[in-house]
């Protein structure tokens, strides 16, 4: 595996670490204004939105699990290379 490789690898386990993070957080009613979720929100939104437009409405956001779940796959198919 070659460094770019490793790199790409890192970021994504991060960026999945980040939206469960989110997640998480967000079951505990945080506060709108505190920097953390701001940040968080800031992050993980830009790809979570369009993926919450394509996923069918119900009273649960499963876009952070579908996120994750592409995630994965990208993750296995740069690991295949």
């Amino acid at each position: 595996m070659n460094t770019i490789q490793r790199i790409l690898i890192a970021a994504i386990d991060v960026y999945t670490m980040i939206i469960f993070i989110r997640a998480i957080v967000s079951w505990f009613r945080p506060d709108p204004y505190s920097e953390l979720y701001l940040w968080l929100i800031r992050l993980t939104e830009p790809v979570l939105a369009p993926v919450r437009k394509v996923l069918p409405r119900s009273g649960i956001d499963f876009s952070p699990m579908a996120v994750v779940f592409i995630l994965y796959f990208l993750k296995n198919i740069i690991i295949g290379m």
